[in-house]
């Protein structure tokens, strides 16, 4: 009797791409469904009638797990994936697990007693949800950050080189004992960006302090008492780079608080273009990333795995861009 390996091998695709031809899923492309329909008609290869009922149980349904849904970042990047989904025939599911490794588990064990088709994952670095995702053979796609420990399809955006060049634009306007508030230890994207701010000071030649960094999580609160702490200091910075809008937040309330105004005391560029930077006097100065594109670009990988077509994990590093105004140019 001939088996879905035997149908796949004369049709030339993946075992999962026969399955979803013969289950008639649209995401399957018309020319590989009709090789598997010849193929599967010519071995005379009739499905196991349960395995394909437990696999017609699979959903239409995508799930995105991100970090912050409060993150203008991370909502332009939902958007993006739903935009996609929405137009193939999928919908989505969105969920927070607010970088906590226990809530980012729980989402993904929800997802796959739900049998949603695949996963989206800004990962929170626990080995555990890979492995876990990877024993079920749910195609997942992870963005902004890579997957620990485990190859998988990824969209990320080049926050080294992004940093090295803020930093070089708050030194082209003549701050020169430049600071940096970065989210914590380990998370990819906080740890790239300290290190394009090395690289910056580096590059023009200015000083880098360990006195002059400060690490919290990627939030207001936590910004606002790192910002107080820099600058106190006897010997504060004069300019800041920050690690995304919500610790900008808590950065432009710290200098509201010893009333020093940015752009005239102190220079400030932050991750992340919210639609809120544009109306501060002055307005603040970003490091723009293409979350949309981040978003659309990882549905359209993780449905091309759903359907079988790829098979070799890719990684695709997007850029950031600066848009500098009042609060960082003199």
């Amino acid at each position: 009797m001939a088996t879905i390996s035997d149908v796949a091998t004369r049709a030339g695709v993946s075992t999962a791409t026969v399955s979803r031809a013969l289950n008639g899923k649209a995401t399957v492309d018309p020319e590989l469904a009709g090789r598997v329909l010849a193929a599967a008609e010519e071995l005379g290869y009739r499905p196991n009638g349960p395995a394909r009922n437990l696999r017609k149980q699979e959903t239409a349904v995508l799930a995105l797990i991100i970090s912050d849904v409060e993150n203008p970042f991370f909502t332009a990047i939902a958007r993006g994936v739903e935009d996609v989904a929405h137009e193939a025939g999928y919908s989505l599911v969105l969920c927070n697990s607010d970088d906590t490794p226990d809530k980012e588990r729980e989402y993904v064990d929800v997802a796959l007693q739900e049998r949603v088709a695949g996963v989206l994952l800004s990962p929170t670095g626990s080995p555990g949800t890979a492995e876990l995702l990877a024993r079920h053979s749910t195609p997942v796609v992870a963005v902004d950050r890579p997957l620990p420990d485990r190859a998988s399809d990824t969209v990320l955006v080049d926050n080294r080189l992004a940093a090295k060049h803020a930093t070089l634009h708050l030194a082209g306007q003549g701050y020169g004992r430049i600071g940096c508030l970065t989210g914590p230890s380990g998370v990819p994207t906080a740890d790239d960006r300290l290190a394009g701010y090395r690289d910056g000071l580096r590059a023009a030649k200015l000083p880098s302090s360990t006195s002059l960094v400060r690490r919290s999580k990627f939030k207001a609160d936590g910004a606002q008492q790192a910002a107080h702490a820099l600058l106190r200091q006897n010997d504060p910075p004069d300019a800041l780079l920050v690690g995304n809008s919500a610790m900008a937040v808590g950065v432009l309330e710290a200098l509201a608080a010893l009333k020093l105004k940015p752009g005239r005391d102190v220079g400030v560029v932050a991750f992340d273009d919210a639609p809120w930077t544009t109306l501060l006097d002055p307005p603040l100065s970003v490091v723009a990333q293409p979350a949309y594109d981040i978003g659309a670009l990882a549905a359209r990988l993780l449905l091309d795995r759903i359907s079988g077509d790829r098979e070799e994990t890719s990684t695709t590093t997007l850029s950031a861009h600066l848009v500098a105004r009042g609060s960082s140019t003199r």
